[in-house]
């Protein structure tokens, strides 16, 4: 049920802010900008140092909010998916995909969302047991290329990371995507120390992202 709980709240938040920062203290303030803007799916990279720190503080501090969910993102191997499993991270995404961290997230009923770029990796890590398959990076193809690989793969659930942007967010939506990873269109503020602008840029977010989807019911 752990599982199937994270999994639910990813997709009802419909966007996971990518975090990357040049320190703790910035991506923690990076992650509460986009929480307070309404973005509840947190994927804190391990390309920032002190990663797994960053997981617990915020674990600490959103404890009583059910409907944030926080991750690891940029695992590029099993120990480090581990690592963010005692950190506290809910969910485990990586830039590509790697039986070995697959295998560990199953164990643990971790979901694993691994990038993969074609329908032969899409295929690969759906027989390892993954949920949500991470097309990275989106922008080497756009919204269209959705329609083309659930032709094949109707069963898959695509999340987008990388090119998404709010001028076709919601097209990925609508193309019939699960949910989208957004880093630098959505941050970029932070390197003027600007986080009400990041605030600003999640709210967008969400509120495309629930427009799409309202015009699909």
């Amino acid at each position: 049920m752990q599982r199937i709980n994270t999994l639910n709240r990813i997709c009802n938040s419909g966007v996971v802010a990518v975090v990357r920062a040049d320190s703790k203290e910035e991506a923690i303030k990076i992650s509460d900008a986009c929480v307070e803007g309404g973005i509840l799916g947190i994927e804190v990279t391990f390309t920032v140092q002190g990663a797994d720190e960053v997981i617990k503080e915020l674990k600490k501090v959103y404890k009583n909010n059910p409907d944030v969910v926080i991750g690891a993102g940029t695992v590029l191997d099993v120990t480090t998916a581990r690592i963010a499993m005692l950190a506290g991270a809910e969910f485990i995404v990586s830039p590509c995909f790697d039986k070995e961290t697959a295998k560990l997230c199953n164990l643990y009923q971790i979901p694993y969302m691994p990038g993969c770029m074609t329908v032969n990796e899409m295929k690969q890590a759906l027989e390892f047991g993954v949920d949500i398959i991470k097309l990275f990076p989106g922008n080497a193809y756009g919204p269209d290329i959705v329609k083309a690989i659930k032709a094949p793969l109707p069963q898959v659930n695509i999340m987008p990371t990388g090119g998404v942007s709010l001028g076709n967010v919601e097209q990925w939506i609508i193309n019939g995507c699960v949910a989208v990873g957004v880093g630098g269109n959505l941050i970029a503020p932070a390197k003027e120390g600007n986080f009400h602008q990041i605030t600003e840029n999640a709210k967008q977010y969400v509120e495309r992202v629930q427009s799409a989807r309202g015009t699909l019911q």
